[in-house]
């Protein structure tokens, strides 16, 4: 855990992941900021600046007194805000790319099933 991002950012993004893969299901219970910090050895606070930013995405709940479940269509949401993200930082670049290399639309095509082939 050290990529130049603030560390609450990487645990949300880790928890994120985690819901996404279905480690995390929808409906059941994270681990708590004090099992985060213990496990990644950094402050609870920054651990629950974690928390709190999933639970402002509307993605975790608190149970009180239980601890912090998985929303119900968290797993949607994150995949819809991921696609958009992944439209604006990779799709739109490359067909900026294309564009300015004189590719069209079939080629482009043709070249990612290429690419996928490849894999």
């Amino acid at each position: 855990m050290d990529d130049g991002r603030p560390i609450f950012v990487q645990i949300a993004e880790m928890i994120e992941n985690s819901i996404i893969d279905g480690t995390y299901a929808e409906e059941t219970q994270v681990p708590s900021t004090n099992e985060l910090a213990a496990f990644h050895r950094i402050n609870p606070a920054t651990a629950a600046k974690g928390i709190n930013r999933l639970v402002d995405d509307g993605l975790l709940y608190k149970r009180r007194g239980i601890g912090m479940f998985v929303a119900t269509g968290a797993v949607e949401t994150l995949r819809e805000r991921r696609r958009r993200e992944f439209s604006d930082q990779y799709v739109r670049p490359l067909i900026e790319e294309a564009r300015k290399l004189g590719i069209g639309t079939e080629e482009l095509k043709k070249l990612i099933d290429k690419g996928e082939e490849q894999r």
